[in-house]
């Protein structure tokens, strides 16, 4: 499917009306703003493809802006691990940004709030504040200081900047509404007294401005038109847009495009923990060995496993942009690297719980070095020299002195070819005291050109390279080990997230450099890690062959009266989109119709499967009229409106379609 036939998702529909409501398309710029308080995870990725990936389709700057506000949880490693993430997914950034570059703004921005009566120094404790902001269902009280004058304030604020004061004794407030439905907008803090080092502006400031002051402000300041977060920040968007207005009143002149916030939903991963706090614990307390652990779900961590960008950029592909909250199955994020590795890695042969075979026909002083193809899938890849020789190594699970039919490996008097060499027959073993298999004894056959059901792979043992072999599972054992509130997540740790072997690989690795990676055939794919020397080469399994997670679906039952199979009844949204899209070109009398066919279909959905439609395109006025008839429906069945209704509403009533502006006015 080609890039100009892909459906729009619901962010791309928001940027295309702008666009064809006048915005010029030099005024598109995005940014993806961390906080360096820890290194990226998985999650980030979401973010980073949207934002990245926006910039790509519409050839648009993206800012890398670090909202570093916190010095007491930021430090310049984390700076350097997010760039170096965000480089090796294959981003460029148009300007290496952050929030502390625009310190100094934001403080005189702060004045003319306070001079304009729109921010007040509060001496409240924490404690005081938190209880006279009330609560979702109770309207909060206004602070004892909120009246102080302007003047007062000024001083107040100035002699905070100077350090006069000790942390916690006085924060600066923005004066809003106590009795909001939206309890962000109870006069939040603005800024807090903290003595601590920041890692770039170093001890110039004592005052530190908080998140949400900073964030709609440095968007504003670097002229981002569209301001992308997770779902986690709707609520904020509120605050946003006030904050927005403000400066907006004070910049216009040299800032003329307010940024507009818009939410998706954020990447879930089963059997995944991505809170940085809690990433941070882990590495703690010694769980794991640091930030880049195999087992992290961070971009360093999955890098050093084996991950490729490639594969995780087609897994951010498949994932979508979605507007609810959803959790992805972390098999898919496997199937990715399973597909790229599939067309990239090199095949090679390993042997990780060995047994010795010998083949007793074979010259005890012959060696053959036989040639073997490195990828099927890539025919570049060209073909490498496996030495073979009388004794070698094979898996202890691919022997068994007795089987059944179904068993395709190599068992007494029966056959098997070794991958790249001869058919060998299995002819007697020889066990030690406890009866464990020592070594099994075999002929070889040259004729190669028998059937024989099975394939093994195996190595020389005189030319064998032993490694280490650390092989990886997931991290946790529960689905969701984060959601269990009557549990730490601790307790789901999997104590066999990491089991570490003796290999014995073919001399073709010998000289394997780090991150290198390999397919060891019938095992896995696997990459060489970062503590791996030419002395001592150290292997990371990436993922195995197949999924070994995978649920057992139950089988459909036998039907002896199989008809034709039932069509699936169509959603009732789906069914109003249909109605929507030749809406303007039925008569009046037809129009009638269809409306009362939309709202008896309307009982039917919900306002989450009503507001992704929100963003239609302006050109495709009828669904913009089924979506809008439906939305009444809702409304009048007590769904409270919101921004985004009353976004929509207003849209709809400055609609040049005459139709769907009446449909509006009579909300």
């Amino acid at each position: 499917m080609s890039e100009e036939t892909k459906s729009l998702n619901f962010i791309e529909h928001i940027i295309e009306e702008d666009l064809e409501n006048g915005l010029p398309k030099e005024k598109l710029r995005f940014r993806f703003p961390p906080e360096p308080n820890g290194y990226l995870h998985i999650g980030h990725t979401k973010a980073i493809g949207i934002s990245f990936g926006l910039g790509e389709k519409y050839d648009a700057p993206v800012n890398l802006r670090f909202d570093d506000t916190n010095p007491a949880k930021e430090e310049q490693e984390y700076v350097d691990a997010i760039k170096k993430d965000i480089a090796w997914l294959g981003y460029q950034w148009e300007n290496e940004l952050y929030s502390s570059d625009y310190f100094q703004k934001l403080y005189d921005w702060a004045i003319m709030m306070i001079k304009d009566g729109k921010a007040y120094v509060d001496s409240q404790s924490s404690e005081a504040m938190a209880e006279q902001k009330g609560t979702p269902t109770q309207v909060g009280t206004n602070s004892p200081y909120r009246n102080r004058s302007v003047e007062e304030n000024l001083d107040l604020f100035q002699r905070m900047k100077a350090g006069e004061f000790p942390a916690g004794t006085h924060v600066l407030r923005a004066k809003i509404d106590m009795e909001d439905p939206n309890m962000l907008m109870r006069d939040p803090i603005m800024y807090r007294i903290m003595f601590a080092h920041h890692h770039r502006t170093g001890d110039d400031w004592c005052i530190y401005p908080m998140y949400d002051w900073t964030h709609g402000e440095s968007d504003y300041l670097e002229q981002i038109s569209h301001s992308l977060c997770s779902l986690e920040f709707k609520p904020h968007r509120k605050l946003y847009d006030w904050f927005r207005d403000n400066v907006y009143e004070y910049s216009s002149d040299r800032l003329p495009l307010p940024p507009k916030q818009r939410e998706f939903a954020r990447l879930n991963l089963s059997y995944t923990i991505m809170s940085k706090r809690k990433l941070l614990r882990l590495v703690e307390e010694g769980i794991v060995s640091g930030w880049d652990d195999p087992r992290m779900p961070t971009i360093s961590g999955l890098r050093r496993r084996g991950y490729t960008p490639n594969s995780i950029r087609k897994f951010i592909e498949k994932v979508g942009v979605a507007k609810r909250e959803n959790v992805i199955d972390v098999s898919l994020l496997e199937f990715c690297i399973r597909e790229d590795l599939n067309k990239t890695a090199n095949r090679v042969m390993a042997v990780l719980d060995p047994v010795k075979v010998v083949i007793t026909n074979y010259p005890e002083d012959k060696v053959e070095w036989l040639e073997a193809e490195n990828n099927q899938e890539d025919e570049s890849a060209g073909y490498r020299k496996v030495p073979f020789a009388r004794e070698i190594y094979i898996e202890k699970e691919d022997f068994k002195e007795e089987a059944s039919a179904k068993f395709f490996r190599l068992q007494l008097e029966g056959e098997v070819r070794l991958k790249n060499a001869y058919i060998i027959k299995a002819n007697s073993v020889e066990k030690d005291a406890n009866g464990n298999i020592t070594e099994i004894h075999c002929t070889y056959d040259e004729d190669t050109s028998k059937k024989v059901k099975g394939t093994l792979h195996w190595v020389s043992i005189e030319h064998a390279i032993t490694a280490e072999i650390r092989e990886y599972d997931r991290l946790f054992m529960h689905e969701s080990p984060d959601t269990d509130k009557d549990k730490d997540f601790m307790e789901y740790l999997n104590p066999k997230s990491l089991t570490i072997k003796t290999g014995y690989v073919e001399p073709s690795l010998a000289d394997a450099k780090v991150g290198e990676r390999f397919q060891f055939q019938r095992l896995g794919y696997f990459n060489v890690d970062d503590d791996s020397t030419p002395e001592q080469l150290v292997f990371n399994k990436t993922v195995g062959l197949r999924d070994s997670w995978a649920k057992q679906k139950p089988k459909p039952k036998n039907n002896q009266n199989k008809s034709k199979p039932q069509q699936q009844k169509r959603s009732a949204i789906s069914v109003i989109q249909q109605l929507g899209k030749k809406y303007t070109n039925y008569s009046e009398e037809k129009q009638i119709k269809t409306k009362a066919e939309i709202q008896k279909l309307a009982k039917n959905v919900s306002y989450d499967d009503l507001e992704p439609l929100f963003g239609t395109a302006v050109k495709k006025a009828g669904t913009r009229i089924a979506v809008l008839i439906a939305l009444k429906v809702l409304l009048k069945n007590g769904l409270q409106r919101n921004d985004a209704i009353d976004e929509f509403i207003v849209k709809a009533k400055e609609d040049k379609n005459e139709i769907l502006v009446t449909e509006a006015s009579e909300v």
